[in-house]
């Protein structure tokens, strides 16, 4: 069994050094510039988007939760990029960053957050519930650990067809302790499933720190208990996020094994946008972050570095992220909200299909 955790600290890891070796090493090694930045530009998208849905929240547009992704793009965008065809990603309720990082347009995403029925989810999900099953992408779960059980329901779907395909189960550190994903490892590892269990540990479970929550880490080492392999890497670079992730891909591919795969990241909000950012970390620790290991300004001087990219190439990329953001809010304010007639549609799937019903009884009492 593999198991290789970190040994050095979050502030001894040189993330600069890191995105030159792995820049060149294995899955990444002949990517061409263009794909490289396209990495760039998806993360850029991610963060563009959350920066303008926070103010849309903060203007009253959006009601209830909302759970942003900010500093953690790298982690989204490097696990999409490593998909095949028959691999698919489910995640919790921080779920924006995915959904853009599969495809989904910034328009049905922001409108979803407005509750407007041009949303991915027809304005009925919000914040924590995107869809999109043509992409591969089943959400977007609001109960912590819930999605666990059905990303390795997904999983062994896959096995059951006989696809070479894998589920993508993504997490966070708080819910590394919910009983639900205990009995989803015990199955993985049993029937031998292909689920990469993802655990985006952004060192705060709400506003508990790890240290506070959870007893022995790295948290990817309970999957020892069930025999199933485990490691850890860093979310500040997309390239050890792909070299990573690919790895435990081809072990689902070629072997049908799970693998437990816990990504040190950070978030720069609170836990949802109704929290204080500031309340249990120092503004300077959120600072110094920026200043070292920001995802995208690390990526940023990287591309120029390297000769891919131009300072004048990447200010444009940022430049039509933010308009195409401020777009996406323009066409969710002007989309209408859901009538009053469909709101027991897409809730049961006999109602939607009355013609192949075989269930008896009232479905819904009004």
């Amino acid at each position: 069994m593999s198991a290789k955790p970190n040994t050095e600290t979050p502030e001894e890891h040189d993330v600069a050094a890191s995105l030159r070796e792995y820049a060149k090493k294995g899955i990444n090694e002949g990517i061409d510039n263009k794909t490289r930045l396209d990495y760039y530009r998806e993360m850029v998208r991610i963060r563009r988007f959350e920066e303008r849905s926070l103010r849309a929240y903060q203007q009253g547009n959006i009601g209830g939760f909302l759970h942003l992704y900010i500093g953690q793009e790298a982690v989204a965008v490097g696990c999409v990029s490593v998909m095949k065809e028959d691999d698919h990603i489910i995640t919790a309720y921080r779920d924006h960053g995915h959904g853009l990082a599969v495809g989904m347009s910034m328009n049905e995403c922001m409108a979803e957050l407005y509750g407007k029925h041009t949303g991915c989810s027809k304005g009925k999900g919000g914040s924590m519930h995107y869809f999109a099953p043509d992409k591969n992408y089943w959400g977007g779960h609001g109960i912590v650990g819930g999605q666990t059980p059905l990303g390795a329901g997904i999983a062994f779907a896959l096995k059951y067809k006989k696809l070479k395909g894998a589920c993508l189960c993504f997490m966070g550190d708080g819910a590394t302790n919910q009983g639900p994903w205990y009995e989803s490892l015990n199955l993985a590892s049993l029937w031998d499933l292909p689920v990469v269990f993802i655990i985006e540990n952004n060192g705060y479970s709400m506003g508990t720190a790890l240290g506070r929550h959870s007893i022995g880490t790295p948290l990817a080492r309970r999957a020892e208990g069930y025999d199933i392999d485990w490691s850890t890497c860093y979310g500040h670079d997309v390239y050890e996020v792909r070299h990573n992730v690919g790895a435990a891909l081809e072990r689902a591919h070629e072997s049908s094994r799970p693998t437990v795969l816990e990504i040190m990241t950070y978030r720069y909000r609170g836990h949802s946008v109704a929290d204080a950012d500031d309340t249990y970390r120092t503004k300077q620790d959120i600072q110094d972050y920026k200043n070292t290991k920001d995802p995208i300004n690390l990526f940023h001087d990287h591309l120029i570095e390297e000769g891919i990219a131009d300072a004048d190439t990447l200010k444009q990329i940022n430049a039509e992220a933010k308009e195409e953001a401020e777009q996406s809010a323009k066409f969710a304010e002007q989309s209408p909200f859901p009538p009053e007639s469909d709101i027991q549609a897409d809730v049961y799937w006999e109602t939607d299909n009355p013609d192949e019903r075989t269930s008896e009884g009232t479905l819904f009492f009004n």
